[in-house]
């Protein structure tokens, strides 16, 4: 039996995260965790690319084109949706899960989701603080894990036509 599992080692991994700039007093925590994590985890600022977006409903769109250009092992997806008085979050937040779930599935390519969903600016701001409990830290970790799992699935594979 085989067993394959990522790494928390992102040497050599060209990483993309893509953040909103939508409630910036967030995201931007939210990038500095992610790039806190990658750099940790021996990612080199040069195979990092921040791609700023307007809002959480713009992540998914950059986010496939992005993995489109094979030029990624992996995206982080980094925005935040507060809820509010109306139903616009439901369907914002929903888009944004549907549309990152069907990027990933279409290109190959690791998208973590980093996209905080609260109830108010408070839950946001506990959810983008210092260190590993940052969920854009988490979610750089998760993306790291995933590109290391993928590289080690495409070179345990067989070759088409040859019977597991």
């Amino acid at each position: 039996m085989r067993i394959l599992q990522g790494t928390d080692r992102a040497g050599g991994l060209r990483i993309g995260l893509i953040v909103s700039r939508y409630h910036a007093f967030v995201t931007e925590r939210l990038e500095r965790g992610a790039i806190e994590a990658l750099r940790a985890a021996g990612a080199a600022d040069e195979r990092i690319a921040v791609l700023r977006v307007p809002g959480a409903f713009e992540i998914p769109q950059a986010a496939r084109r992005a993995a489109d250009t094979g030029a990624f092992d992996a995206l982080v997806c980094l925005g935040c949706l507060i809820r509010g008085a109306t139903p616009h979050f439901d369907y914002i937040a929903s888009a944004v899960a549907h549309g990152l779930t069907e990027a990933s599935a279409a290109t190959g390519v690791p998208i973590a989701f980093g996209v905080l969903t609260t109830n108010s600016a408070e839950e946001a701001l506990e959810r983008a603080g210092d260190g590993p409990a940052n969920k854009g830290w988490e979610a750089a970790r998760a993306a790291i894990e995933m590109a290391t799992l993928f590289a080690q699935v495409r070179r345990t594979a067989p070759p088409p036509g040859i019977p597991v």
